[in-house]
């Protein structure tokens, strides 16, 4: 695992090595363990290194045979091996055993295709000198990140935003089409960046920078169009060709040559993970799992009864509030785009924890999208319900009126919270409305609460990242075109980013199994019904895992990784809401209506509505604002 970074001018004007040397070391935490650099004839790469394979002879950035290709290169290659002894067998000569050396002798091979040929998470730029050319490409689904610019006829590239932005040419001026989008999503949907011309390459897609400028292509997505026209399958054929792709999967996402943990909260998801990886790991497996002092959000019980049951050896770390809310402020130390979603601190605090052991963790993250585990998936399917059993005018204007009068509640996943989110889906398409039922602020609220004059006149779009993903859509059913979104978006934006910062901010490689190819080429032709049966999410997965795992964990609801924000905010987190969003503050910076947020606040804090979220994404935004546009 490692960061990477490039500057690429064709003029061959020689690249600033000051300028090289401070972006490759503002990523220092992503890779701890050694740095390396090429400068050449206007080509400029830094990486910095974790190192997980071949710790001896992995450095980068590592050529081909003549010198003539060069790659630095982010993530792990889990196919790696049998690449190499195909490779060798027609002609290729490698000087180390790394992973890194096999993709560029795939380019030498395949040339821009050797993407296709990989199982892993990755980002990786290929500079080729004969063609003088450079090839940039991200992994399926985005596990690992990449940022770009072009800025006077250059290219400048990084694993994180900051790492761009440490080149004195990129200007740091907020997009005000993304902060309108983050506002709605909580995060901003790839390509645009919070900051203007600073983009993030989509995941699946390849960016190539030559002489004839740049362009992107794409080269895979998630199309699950095979499950709707698959011929159907037993029950017990669908389980025993799942468990082979767990198993496949798990497996190969083992390779290592330093010790692997696990993540495990108890949930199907981690516990299904823990429950191979006790199967095929030679060694005693640690587990890491994190408690709150809230019982209302603390589910540490789950985890402790599964690593009781599959024999890990457990650790737990038990976070109070103070805890948690002391390290809120240096959020935006390792956060550097606004980002909304609070299990980020305990994403950070626990992968802190298992660093303190490990230095690789297999997370079960991507079984909700995979398999219709998220409640809004089986919300959908009532909501239909709703419409069809409930008249439009009790719909429109009846039931709001009574389900806002709701007392108030602060509770994790609260009844008045979730009936309050259902209903304001009325009047939207299904692709919208999920998007409202995730996210923060609605049209309407944000017409109050942005400047009119600070807004461009074409921003008003918000949803059109959505409408964008849902008219490539090659899906017929509505639950699948939900999945489709789910993965193009909230996997990529929200998943994937929080897991890559939190635990590339303390240097833990984080791999995600239920996201290896395996998996994926399997949940793209598993039927529908196979995933959300009635009202039953994950279901064959439940059904495949019924001889591995208690019974009560596969029956137990989902409630993920939440944190009591509605509480902090009117105790521990005010005096710092209070500072960061005061009238003063928000004036200078000119975004914000500082009344409308007054308001919000006010009536967060006499209970008479539930700001949590819109608060929180308020707040992220300006502890981000402060320490990189301030």
């Amino acid at each position: 695992m490692c960061g990477i970074c490039g500057i690429i001018q064709l003029d061959r004007q020689p690249v600033d090595h000051d300028v090289l040397v401070r972006m490759t070391d503002s990523m220092t935490p992503r890779g701890p363990d050694e740095q390396g650099l090429f400068n050449r004839e206007g080509v400029g790469l830094g990486a910095r290194r974790l190192s997980i394979i071949d710790l001896a002879g992995g450095q980068q950035p590592i050529t081909n045979e003549d010198s003539t290709v060069w790659i630095v290169f982010n993530g792990e290659i889990y196919n790696y091996r049998e690449l190499r002894e195909d490779l060798l067998a027609r002609g290729h000569r490698f000087r180390t055993h790394s992973d890194t050396e096999v993709i560029v002798h795939l380019y030498e091979e395949y040339g821009t295709d050797c993407v296709k040929h990989l199982n892993g998470m990755f980002t990786f730029a290929i500079w080729d000198s004969v063609r003088r050319s450079v090839m940039i490409a991200r992994d399926f689904v985005g596990i690992k990140p990449l940022y770009y610019t072009v800025q006077r006829d250059r290219l400048i590239f990084g694993s994180e935003m900051k790492v761009v932005l440490t080149h004195p040419d990129v200007a740091r001026r907020v997009d005000m089409t993304a902060l309108d989008q983050y506002l709605t999503f909580e995060y901003v949907p790839t390509p645009l960046t919070i900051i203007e011309d600073v983009f993030r390459l989509p995941p699946g897609h390849l960016l190539i920078y030559d002489a004839d400028g740049l362009k992107q292509e794409q080269y895979w997505d998630f199309d699950l169009s095979p499950a709707e026209t698959a011929t159907p399958q037993s029950v017990s054929a669908y389980q025993a060709e799942l468990l082979t792709a767990l198993e496949s999967s798990v497996r190969r996402e083992l390779v290592s040559d330093v010790p692997v943990g696990v993540f495990l909260s108890g949930g199907i998801d981690s516990s299904t993970i823990a429950a191979f990886m006790t199967r095929l790991y030679p060694d005693k497996v640690r587990s890491f799992s994190i408690a709150f002092d809230d019982p209302s959000f603390d589910e540490s019980r789950y985890a402790r009864q599964v690593a009781r049951h599959l024999g890990t050896e457990h650790h737990e770390q038990v976070l109070t509030a103070r805890d948690v809310t002391d390290m809120i402020p240096s959020i935006a130390d390792f956060l550097d785009e606004p980002f909304a979603d609070s299990s980020l601190i305990p994403t950070f605090l626990v992968s802190r924890f298992a660093r303190e052991q490990v230095k690789v963790v297999l997370s079960g993250d991507g079984g909700d999208e995979l398999f219709a585990g998220y409640p809004t998936v089986l919300a959908h399917r009532l909501f239909e319900r709703y419409q069809r059993l409930t008249p439009a005018f009790a719909r429109r204007r009846i039931l709001p009126t009574i389900v806002n009068r709701l007392p108030v509640s602060f509770n994790n996943l609260s009844f008045d919270f979730k009936l309050k989110r259902f209903i304001a889906g009325e009047g939207l398409s299904p692709e919208i409305r999920h998007h409202r039922w995730l996210g923060s602020f609605t049209e309407a609220e944000k017409m109050a609460l942005l400047r009119h004059d600070a807004l461009a006149p074409d921003v008003r779009d918000t949803f059109a990242p959505v409408r964008g993903h849902a008219a490539r859509c090659a899906d017929l059913q509505m639950l699948n075109r939900i999945l489709y979104l789910d993965m193009k978006m909230y996997m990529e934006g929200d998943i994937l980013f929080k897991v890559d910062r939190a635990s590339m901010a303390t240097s833990l490689e984080v791999r995600v199994p239920l996201l290896n190819r395996d998996m994926l080429d399997f949940a793209r032709r598993l039927p529908f019904d196979m995933k959300l049966k009635g009202s039953d999410g994950k279901h064959l997965l439940k059904r495949a895992m019924a001889d591995f795992l208690p019974e009560d964990i596969l029956k137990r609801k989902k409630k993920g990784f939440n944190m009591p924000v509605a509480h902090w905010l009117t105790h521990e987190l005010n005096d710092l809401m209070n500072d960061l969003l005061s009238p003063t503050r928000l004036k200078s910076q000119g975004y914000f209506e500082p009344s409308a947020i007054q308001q919000l606040i006010s009536q967060h804090m006499t209970r008479q509505r539930d700001h949590r979220k819109g608060l929180w994404t308020l707040l992220m935004f300006q502890l981000w604002h402060q320490r990189y546009m301030e």
